[in-house]
């Protein structure tokens, strides 16, 4: 693993795509500005759902440095991300618009799916954003088949990176996803954002490992564990290697603070360990974030970092209200894209 550079190559351009390299110091500021925006957009989500304003919503808290640090290492215009429902601000760090997740929530017309889809499961095919799927780990197998198809065209300057809970690693389609993947040696990397409960199922009720990234060493790939608090570490570890993609696995710790989803009851956590791991995740990521990996300068002062959060929350705020009042789908597109032919089935 390479030791952490004056400048790390960052894919922040939705416009084009194109790689800008950029200031460390601006890029702390950027990831630190994404795992807060992902926290607004969780929080709104579930104020809307308690609101009756969307249908559900799904929880990511405690997640954000992972996803901030992953969508980092993610090279807009060439990569492909297959995520998992929980995937909301990894899907943000790649590029993905913010008012189309909102438009998803409310399952507005102008949503890319035209109101269709269970809320956060967005697509975005020009961003190289696969579509999320509710079955668990199924988007394992799409994945290496996705980097297959980039080893058969000879690309070698692409990567598919595949996000997932430990308890995908429980499935069918992992097992056999992997031991594809290291069997052909495709340019994928698998990322195991490990909060220790599938659902209300605790770790130890699915396996009698501790460390989910031993599993890799069973496939003949090279499988880390780092710290899910810290975006730089998580960066670093899922960065594309100087001699090109291969398969490697990986797994970040993090801790999942609230409730899985606005329909399943908070079984996973007692409300003090909710509150301290709160505070935990919090403070480490905004140390992980403003402060410089090499010399600990700090970068932003308490007062900019509540500047930003501010600044997020009217952000996250604006659009919320923005997308409520965009239309409805009408009525009479129920079948559209569904069949060949004219939207009525009465036709």
């Amino acid at each position: 693993m390479q030791a952490p550079r004056a400048y790390y190559t960052l894919h922040d351009d939705p416009e084009d795509g194109r790689t800008q390299a950029r200031p460390l110091d601006e890029q702390l500021i950027a990831l630190f500005r994404n795992m807060l925006l992902q926290r607004a957009v969780d929080t709104r989500g579930f104020q809307l759902n308690r609101q009756g304003k969307i249908a559900i919503a799904m929880g990511s808290e405690g997640h954000e440095a992972v996803q901030a640090g992953t969508g980092a290492a993610f090279v807009r215009g060439k990569d492909v991300l297959f995520p998992y429902y929980r995937n909301t601000g990894i899907v943000l760090a790649c590029g993905f618009p913010l008012v189309d997740v909102f438009r998803s929530q409310f399952a507005r017309a102008t949503d890319r799916t035209k109101g269709r889809q269970i809320i956060n499961h967005v697509t975005d095919r020009a961003r190289g954003i696969a579509s999320i799927s509710s079955i668990i780990a199924s988007q394992v197998t799409h994945a290496v088949g996705a980097a297959y198809a980039m080893q058969l065209r000879g690309e070698s300057d692409r990567a598919v990176f595949c996000t997932f809970g430990d308890g995908a690693t429980s499935e069918g389609e992992w097992h056999e996803g992997l031991n594809f993947a290291a069997v052909h040696g495709v340019p994928v990397v698998f990322v195991c954002e490990n909060n220790r409960w599938a659902i209300s199922t605790p770790q130890s009720k699915q396996m009698l490992i501790e460390d989910v990234a031993i599993r890799a060493g069973s496939y003949g790939m090279p499988g880390v564990s780092v710290d899910g608090f810290d975006p730089l570490a998580v960066y670093e570890a899922v960065r594309r290697p100087a001699n090109g993609p291969s398969p490697a696995a990986a797994r970040r710790s993090s801790r999942r603070s609230a409730t899985a989803s606005s329909l399943t009851r908070r079984t996973t956590t007692t409300a003090p360990t909710v509150a301290a791991t709160r505070w935990t995740s919090t403070a480490a990521t905004t140390r992980s974030a403003v402060r410089a990996a090499a010399g600990r300068r700090r970068v932003l002062s308490a007062a900019e970092a509540a500047a930003l959060r501010a600044e997020v929350t009217a952000q996250v705020n604006a659009c919320t209200d923005a997308v409520e009042a965009e239309p409805l789908p009408e009525r009479t597109d129920l079948y559209g894209n569904v069949y060949e032919g004219p939207d009525s089935p009465w036709t």
